[in-house]
């Protein structure tokens, strides 16, 4: 199969039922897998029926990355969710994690096939998974790959929705590939970022298939806010570093593979950097999400291509998408998770890797999960996969919050999700500090100076003082930098 031979929804004899008949097939206690990814791509009208039937449901919902209302709203507020992994979106969701209803477990989005696939995450009960069509062992997927491949694969029962309101050409945008399991697996065999070595479809065994819902309700688009003044700021210091970057780092003397982070920022980061200079290079996407940053850089002639595994977009960016699919699809395309995310590619491509935090400490550590420590928002997501793996590693955030009250850069974080060792350049709309080759003593003071906010520093310089006083390899004061907040 070809992307363009699926003409139809529905091929071959199918087991069609509606939304309460599927749901019911959920036994009440049932892990469950759903698609999704950057709230897009998910099923909707399973997850609906399942919260408007009255039973007394103890779930485990797994999805591939963030969903929509429909699972983290609707379904979570009946009670019918017991436990969660491995992110999460929702203000339902979010409440019910840190009261401690629901338990949550927070991972690296690009080790989520593997962990299903091994069962080492949850045993797998059904998938629920949306597509634009569906065959008798066949479907393919919609706004989002993700971790459907590997969820169809796990599996021992499916329901598909098949969703009308998802342009069929869709396919045209997928890229399906499997890794061979551990210890045989096999180098995945993608030599250029813009490269196909899969397939438009997910197969699975048809004796799996159980339901097939068809539905026409759209995703709920992505809300991104309008860049402020500080976005703004960030953006042009980030040019600077990458425009200086580009004529000074061997690797990147034939391309610039980037990656941003998805949320408002990372999105306002892509559309800011139209005048980014980078010569005769050639300008590309490796990430997680095509957001509408991308969508303006394509449309400027600035960007050859972007590879993700999902369409996170506004709803102004999924009409400009579905109005031109013909072309968008020559220059995007959509992987699975364990692709998108691979170590091994994010290090063979050579990508700048562009992701955010709450919050840095003056050392370099960051977080990007917990305030205070504590409460999380969303989850890690998959920027640890890139920030981890990246050629060079860039955080990009404010220097404060609540308008100007509360530090971004502090002593000592609560939380840590990536560590002074994975994390190269910091970014605030006051400059940048780039990290490479310094000690901890050197990183401190570079992160004050560039990064923290005039109001701060002060502070932040006799704080190192005293914590200086100590010694020590990564000098700290405990009781000021547990008082700092």
């Amino acid at each position: 199969m070809t992307p363009g031979s699926v003409t139809d929804r529905f091929v071959g004899d199918l087991p069609v039922t509606d939304a309460e008949g599927a749901a019911a097939l959920v036994a009440d206690d049932a892990t469950v897998l759903t698609s999704g990814f950057g709230s897009v791509g998910y099923p909707k009208a399973v997850p609906l029926a399942m919260a408007e039937a009255d039973r007394d449901r103890s779930l485990t919902v797994v999805s591939g990355g963030t969903v929509g209302d429909e699972i983290d709203t609707d379904l979570l507020e009946t009670g019918a969710i017991d436990r969660r992994f491995p992110y999460q979106g929702t203000r339902a969701a979010r409440d019910a994690v840190n009261e401690g209803s629901v338990a949550y477990g927070d991972r690296h989005v690009g080790g989520v096939a593997d962990e299903v696939s091994f069962g080492l995450l949850a045993d797998a009960d059904v998938a629920v998974v949306e597509a634009v069509a569906v065959g008798e062992d066949w479907l393919v997927p919609s706004t989002s790959v993700g971790q459907t491949p590997a969820f169809v694969e796990a599996a021992p029962r499916l329901i598909v929705e098949v969703n009308r309101a998802q342009p069929l050409e869709l396919a045209r945008f997928h890229d399906v590939y499997r890794p061979s399991a551990p210890p045989d697996r096999d180098p995945i065999p993608l030599s250029a970022p813009d490269g196909r070595i899969g397939d438009p479809f997910v197969p699975f065994d048809p004796e799996r298939l159980v339901a097939v819902v068809e539905t026409d309700r759209p995703d709920s688009p992505y809300e991104f806010r309008d860049p402020t003044d500080d976005d703004l700021a960030i953006a042009r210091h980030l040019a600077d570093f990458l425009a200086d970057e580009v004529t000074r780092n061997p690797v990147l003397a034939e391309s610039v593979n980037l990656q941003f982070g998805v949320g408002s920022l990372g999105n306002a980061l892509m559309g800011e950097l139209s005048g980014l200079d980078v010569g005769d290079r050639t300008l590309g996407y490796f990430g997680e999400v095509i957001q509408d940053g991308l969508l303006d850089l394509a449309d400027r002639g600035r960007l050859a291509y972007a590879s993700a595994t999902s369409l996170a977009l506004s709803r102004d960016g999924q009409r400009r998408l579905f109005d031109d699919l013909d072309r968008y699809a020559t220059e995007f395309v959509l992987r699975p998770t364990d692709v998108s995310n691979s170590p091994a590619l994010v290090d063979r491509f050579g990508v700048v890797a562009v992701n955010s935090a709450l919050e840095v400490d003056v050392y370099g550590h960051a977080n990007s999960t917990h305030v205070d420590g504590s409460r999380v928002i969303n989850g890690v997501g998959g920027s640890g996969d890139f920030t981890r793996n990246a050629l060079v590693s860039v955080l990009a955030l404010p220097s404060t919050a609540s308008d100007g009250a509360v530090s971004r850069v502090v002593p000592m974080v609560p939380h840590v999700d990536h560590t002074e060792h994975d994390v190269d350049v910091i970014v605030t709309e006051h400059g940048v500090a780039d990290l490479r080759g310094l000690s901890p003593r050197e990183r401190a003071a570079a992160v004050v100076e560039r990064c923290a906010d005039p109001s701060v520093r002060p502070a932040l310089e006799a704080y190192l003082d005293r914590a200086d006083e100590g010694g020590g390899h990564e000098p700290h004061d405990l009781d000021t930098a547990f008082d700092w907040r």
